[in-house]
């Protein structure tokens, strides 16, 4: 979007009018689309708009393509540095199948099954899997309570999910009616907006591993299971029983092949351009100022967080309804601390995804949104894409991301002082764990909330845009169009229809459609 130089700067000066005047009557390449950020929502808003006929430039910051997900590789060992889980393929598959295109010649994925193995404390184990009569011995051997209520548990999780598809994911909603009508108030009202989803969870379970092994779904959106609306228990039914995928290559490759495709479909992809500036003139959108001047059009798309979007790229006078004042009042979602580490060892305890849970769930959730410190002791994530891919390490070494959830950035936090500290802790509780020999790792990246801000411009740090810690912010975010300039609209996490990889990827899609609809009248 833009660097430092550029952050906060107005439309301005009768000098800066000049200079865009002068920019635009010299050549400058007049296009239909301009997108802001070659994310997820991004590319597949690209390919939606060019499937359309209408032309599409893509401009990214960073030097490569992918927004919070990129590809390391070093010493012979791959790692994706973002999104990891891949849920609901369909989203993806929707992308290629609307441009005509038959995705499996861009991007392989593969089902995982299990799907994620979960550890607890005492040691408990519970491998989740599609497989109902399984997941319900595992989880007897804790609680034949909790496993004899877990097939109402999964029913219910699927309800919420075609609910969800009904009347949420799969629309734009830009109008006051599209938002308050009677069959959108019955749907609130079928998925209990204002419960919980710990509370719905204690509905059926009582054990403290159930709760947090559900409960940890409210994290796919940045958010807590305590604060968080009922709604994210859908989650449930969509990795156990749509299921969880992996992607030959890494998950990076998903962004390669919509970048392929964008481009066949004559999308213009730049990347380390930096904008400075959304240009508009009455009300309207013109252009783009970036550091390889100005670029005209009347419609363009950020891909990136709503909040930084009008805190850096638009003048005050031109965001009236996102106001500073206004901004701070959301609360972002979660951050991650990220451990890269290649190591010449394997690990029979780790699947394609592990998680090591702690012995309680609660105040990890109070250290992150209460007090917005590091958890002292944190819930660890590894995704270790060599378990079902050989050649994404070197032969007898495992190449792992290791991710604990961080607060958004704030003066409680100083990560200048504690990103060592922290990073070695955290290794030292995996080798309390059985995970050992981190420390003498090949490779050893760490990725911290201010690296995240730094890269993608996230609203202080945060991986998801706005948190879902409330009914307010998960059912009304701010919206896919901008209510003070016409001609500029949102994709990505802080607007609808969420946060996470498949929801970001839906929201360009939905986007792309409705504006390709709008060009062609």
């Amino acid at each position: 979007m833009l660097d430092g130089q550029g952050y906060g700067k107005g439309e301005g000066t009768e000098a800066d009018k000049a200079t865009e005047k002068a920019k635009a009557s010299s050549g400058s390449l007049k296009q239909d689309v301009i997108i802001i950020g070659a994310g997820f929502g991004g590319l597949s808003c690209a390919i939606r708009l060019a499937t359309a006929g209408l032309r599409v430039t893509v401009l990214e910051r960073q030097e490569h393509v992918g927004g919070k997900l990129q590809q390391i590789e070093q010493g012979g060992y791959h790692f994706d540095r973002g999104p990891s889980t891949i849920t609901m393929p369909d989203a993806f598959r929707s992308v290629f199948d609307h441009a005509g295109a038959v995705m499996e010649n861009y991007v392989q994925l593969y089902e995982l099954e299990p799907r994620t193995r979960n550890i607890f404390a005492d040691g408990t184990v519970v491998d989740l899997s599609r497989n109902r009569v399984w997941m319900k011995e595992q989880i007897a051997a804790y609680s034949p309570q909790d496993a004899s209520r877990y097939d109402a548990f999964m029913d219910e999780s699927a309800a919420l999910y075609a609910e969800a598809n009904r009347h949420f994911l799969g629309k734009l909603l830009l109008n006051p009616s599209d938002k308050y009508n009677l069959q959108m108030l019955r749907s609130l009202l079928r998925v209990r907006p204002t419960v919980k989803l710990d509370k719905l969870l204690r509905r059926y379970f009582d054990h403290p591993h159930t709760l947090a092994m559900f409960g940890r779904y409210a994290t796919y959106v940045g958010s807590s299971p305590y604060l968080s609306p009922s709604i994210f228990a859908m989650m449930g039914h969509v990795e156990a029983e749509v299921g969880i995928y992996g992607v030959k290559g890494g998950t990076y490759q998903l962004i390669e092949g919509m970048t392929r495709l964008a481009q066949e479909k004559g999308v213009r992809i730049q990347t380390g351009v930096e904008v400075h500036q959304i240009v508009v003139r009455q009300g309207k959108v013109a252009g783009v100022d970036t550091d390889q001047g100005f670029m005209q059009a009347a419609q363009v798309v950020a891909n990136g967080d709503v909040l930084s979007v009008n805190r850096l790229l638009l003048a005050p006078e031109h965001r009236k309804r996102m106001s500073d004042s206004r901004i701070a009042k959301y609360e972002p979602s979660i951050s991650g601390f990220v451990t890269l580490a290649g190591v010449r060892r394997h690990y029979d305890q780790l699947l394609h995804h592990t998680v090591f849970f702690p012995e309680q769930y609660e105040p990890e959730f109070d250290d992150i949104f209460r007090d917005r410190k590091m958890p002292a002791d944190p819930t660890i994530y590894i995704c270790y894409s060599g378990y079902s891919e050989a050649g994404m390490a070197p032969a007898g070494a495992s190449n792992l991301f290791i991710l604990v959830n961080a607060p958004y950035l704030s003066d409680a936090w100083n990560w200048e002082e504690q990103q060592s500290r922290y990073g070695e802790r955290v290794l030292e509780q995996l080798e309390a764990r059985g995970i050992g020999g981190l420390k003498q790792s090949d490779v050893l990246i760490r990725y911290t909330p201010q690296h995240i801000e730094r890269d993608t411009l996230a609203h202080q740090g945060s991986i998801y845009g706005i948190s879902s810690n409330s009914v307010k912010q998960t059912f009304m975010r701010p919206g896919n169009q901008s209510q003070d300039v016409q001609g500029l609209w949102y994709v990505g996490g802080t607007t609808h229809p969420g946060g996470g990889t498949p929801i970001v990827t839906l929201s360009g899609q939905l986007v792309g459609e409705q504006l390709a609809s709008e060009l062609e009248k």
